[in-house]
């Protein structure tokens, strides 16, 4: 591998008994007042019922009202203003994460934290990544190119593979703890996907029968990027990994591109914090 390393390292990165009581619409008509619902929109009653039916579909698992809240598109939306603030600009990225569920993939007493910008556990030492973190590997990997075909090391819980799912015509992830591939497609299911295809098997060896791949994602970190998966990368293609100790003390978010058929440019970017990289399935 070609070494032309550009480093630069940013900071941070109980029941009550019930009276009977009028309906609603008589008590608001004897105050001299419309009934509520007569007073809205009809956009915005569609858009009330819109959010509830998404929510009784989407979050079968979160209390109704947190639900109702977390599905709330303004949510996301300012999780995303958040992360354009802080220097996402590729719009198809942004969008993606504005479209995702991400409390579907949180368990349920963690949802009300599902869009602060912090990595969540999903049991078994693993984690779902900061949205941050997801969205600058995700930029990174796209270049402001279309991507035909994507590889994932690391599905987890299934979130980033479903932000990935709408940036990419195909994606493609492994994971190697069983419980975890099979929660992934549990996650999945409901968004009724049609572009991810989970894999249950070793991510160091990659996915040689679906290669070459236009970008390559590493969700956990190695001391080095397994020489499989730079086979597997297409002339042009962006692989994007955390590299370093397992400690984390100093793990760097690393991407290479394959230049041609014998080159790869290494460039070490951000200062990041991953799971460890295994070899093997459990």
């Amino acid at each position: 591998m070609t070494s032309e390393r550009a480093k630069r390292f940013p900071l941070g990165l109980a029941d009550l008994e019930r009276k009977p009581r009028a309906p609603a619409g008589s008590r608001e008509r004897a105050r001299g007042r419309e009934p509520l619902a007569a007073r809205e929109s009809p956009a915005r009653r569609a858009d009330t019922a819109a959010s509830y039916a998404a929510d009784k579909i989407g979050a079968p698992n979160v209390p109704l009202a947190s639900s109702l809240a977390l599905t709330s598109e303004r949510v996301r939306e300012r999780m995303v203003e958040r992360l354009k603030a802080n220097g996402i600009a590729d719009a198809r990225v942004l969008d993606a994460l504005a479209a995702v569920p991400r409390h579907m993939f949180v368990d349920p007493g963690l949802a009300v934290q599902a869009y602060e910008d912090a990595a969540l556990p999903i049991g078994h030492h693993q984690t779902i990544s900061k949205p941050s973190v997801v969205a600058r590997m995700l930029e990174l990997a796209c270049a402001g190119r279309t991507l035909e075909r994507v590889l994932e090391i690391g599905t987890g819980c299934g979130y980033q593979a479903a932000v990935l799912s709408r940036v990419a015509k195909d994606v493609y992830s492994i994971e190697r703890i069983k419980p975890l591939y099979e929660r992934a497609k549990l996650n999945l299911r409901p968004l009724r996907v049609p572009n991810i295809r989970l894999h249950y098997g070793d991510g160091r060896v990659g996915l040689a029968a679906a290669a070459p791949f236009d970008a390559i994602v590493i969700a956990a970190a190695g001391l080095d990027v397994p020489k499989a998966l730079l086979e597997q990368l297409a002339v042009g293609g962006r692989l994007i990994a955390p590299v370093g100790s397992q400690s984390g003390q100093a793990q760097v978010l690393t991407l290479v591109e394959r230049v041609s058929a014998t080159q790869w440019r290494e460039s070490r970017l951000d200062r990041v914090f991953f799971v460890p990289l295994k070899s093997g399935v459990i």
